[in-house]
């Protein structure tokens, strides 16, 4: 069994892969009246958050980091609705888009760094071929680079991918 130490770490952006930006119609509330994570934190796309989400990461049985510019915010608004413990935040540089490669996503470079070496799954909505290509080409280990459909969020299809990557690179 490989230990929690040597699993693959996955990078989870909020918006998009989480906070779907198509219609809530049909997705679970994740707020409870009277619970202590019933606070809006000024954005009302938190009730697009399915509370089933976070089981299904934690079964996956990655180490999870924040990759968002929520930051700990995230953990303060969306983890407790997910049912998720606090979780390691990504700092991202201050650095502007001219110090990124044309076409590169600015949060590949330092999702690499990040990882040192370590394999990695990014799932995210704005993955594009050149990230796939860059990230192939500079990190030295196993990754998965996965986007998922912003108009959807995380959906049963998303979960079977990472779970056979995770078995294919015997983290399964």
């Amino acid at each position: 069994m490989t230990s929690a130490a040597d699993r693959p770490i996955l990078f989870l952006d909020v918006d998009g892969p989480l906070i779907p930006f198509g219609s809530s119609e049909g997705r679970l509330r994740a707020a409870v009246p009277d619970s202590p994570t019933s606070f809006d934190h000024g954005n009302p796309l938190l009730d697009r958050l399915d509370p089933g989400v976070g089981p299904r990461l934690l079964a996956l049985g990655c180490p999870l980091v924040w990759a968002t510019t929520w930051l700990e915010d995230a953990n303060e608004a969306v983890a407790p609705r997910l049912g998720l413990p606090t979780l390691p935040v990504v700092e991202w540089p201050d650095s502007g888009a001219d110090d990124v490669p044309r076409g590169l996503h600015w949060k590949t470079r330092p999702l690499v760094e990040w990882s040192d070496g370590r394999p990695f799954i990014w799932v995210d909505d704005e993955i594009s071929a050149t990230d796939r290509v860059w990230v192939a080409a500079q990190h030295p280990g196993a990754s998965l680079l996965h986007r998922v459909d912003p108009t959807k969020g995380l959906v049963d299809a998303d979960f079977s991918a990472l779970a056979a990557w995770l078995d294919a690179v015997g983290a399964g």
